[in-house]
């Protein structure tokens, strides 16, 4: 009976091998104070001494992936970008509540394996952690022979933040009469993208994809790959200067509509009003693709805005001051109470 090595089998260890070789600087750019070795091990090390100042320390974790926008990146042959999104949306949850995303891990399964692709995902999501400030300590790089396609992948990740109990934010400090901030995504960011190539990019060409043109200067392909933006660091800085933020957001899968109601108390609403700030031409083209009705719109896609900061309005000044040195700060409507439902909901009106 002949041998059949691994490799035989689909599995290059050896370009596994040399993939980690690849991605080594990269990983180690992102290491803070509190990494402990280097990547090898069996797992990341991490050290807790940052939590020694913390009355109670809360440790805060999120996990989420990239989507179908992986589907997108895959055709127009475009890598490097979708790392950041897989760090954003997870590190973006994390920090809602007040937390610094420490570390991060990354999971990658591929149907063969390629050094060089790997590396170039694996940058992203190391530029990602960068622009979060958490530590990329580990990941893995797994080969799927038989189940599937030799140039399909998929992408997930894990964040691990910490806050000290009594900075946290959420719910239970939004009071009614509070105001709702708004600060702009830079696009679709990562959530509905098997509505984007059911509705539109399916119908259109490569060349097609890439030949239009948006206002932006982007064409279309780029505007569509645009990586989700972080919040974390102006969110975080606000916080350390003593800004008095009651809660924060983030908008991601379910729109607006699915997702400022978390960070609202039962018995009050958010009652945002429309026309308030501006929709990314990307979403707008996406959304008249589809044929979409403005109320299945907010809660499918963020529709402009990627992150919902919620204030007093005597504060709303030096709040939308301090978000404005990094994003463009739209005030979308107020706290107000209830109209009776069990569980917070946002409602919306009409500009007057």
């Amino acid at each position: 009976m002949s041998e059949i090595t691994y490799k035989q089998a689909g599995v290059d260890i050896d370009e596994g091998a040399r993939a980690v070789e690849k991605i080594k600087s990269a990983v180690r750019e992102t290491y803070t104070t509190e990494v402990i070795g280097d990547l090898g091990g069996f797992g990341g090390l991490f050290s807790a001494a940052a939590f020694k100042d913390m009355d109670d320390p809360i440790l805060v974790s999120g996990t989420d992936g990239v989507g179908t926008k992986i589907e997108l990146a895959q055709r127009l042959g475009k890598f490097s970008t979708i790392g950041i999104d897989l760090v954003a949306m997870c590190a973006n949850d994390v920090v809602v509540c007040g937390a610094r995303p420490l570390f991060f891990l990354d999971y990658m399964a591929v149907g063969k394996l390629n050094a060089d692709f790997a590396a170039e995902v694996v940058g992203g999501i190391a530029e990602g952690c960068k622009q979060a400030g958490c530590a990329l300590i580990g990941g893995e790089m797994a080969e799927h022979p038989g189940t599937m396609g030799e140039t399909d992948f998929d992408l997930s990740g894990f964040c691990v933040g910490v806050v000290d109990r009594a900075k946290m934010i959420g719910s239970d400090q939004v009071c009614e009469g509070d105001v709702v901030l708004g600060l702009a995504s830079s696009g679709l960011h990562s959530n509905g993208y098997s509505l984007v190539r059911r509705s539109l990019t399916d119908n259109l060409s490569d060349e097609e994809l890439t030949a239009k043109t948006l206002n932006s200067g982007a064409n279309l392909g780029e505007a569509l790959l645009e990586p989700t933006r972080m919040y974390v660091k102006p969110l975080l800085a606000a916080l350390e200067s003593g800004l008095p933020i009651h809660a924060a957001a983030h908008i991601t899968g379910g729109g607006i509509t699915e997702n400022l109601n978390r960070a609202i108390p039962a018995g009050m609403d958010a009652m945002i009003t429309l026309g308030t700030w501006e929709v990314p031409e990307v979403i707008t083209e996406v959304v008249r693709a589809a044929g979409l009705k403005l109320e299945d719109a907010l809660k499918t896609y963020n529709m402009g805005i990627g992150m919902a900061i919620i204030c007093a309005p005597e504060d709303v000044a030096e709040v939308t001051l301090h978000f404005m040195k990094t994003n463009q700060v739209y005030r979308l409507g107020e706290i107000i109470k209830s109209d009776g439902a069990d569980s917070a909901q946002v409602r919306y009106k009409a500009k007057v």
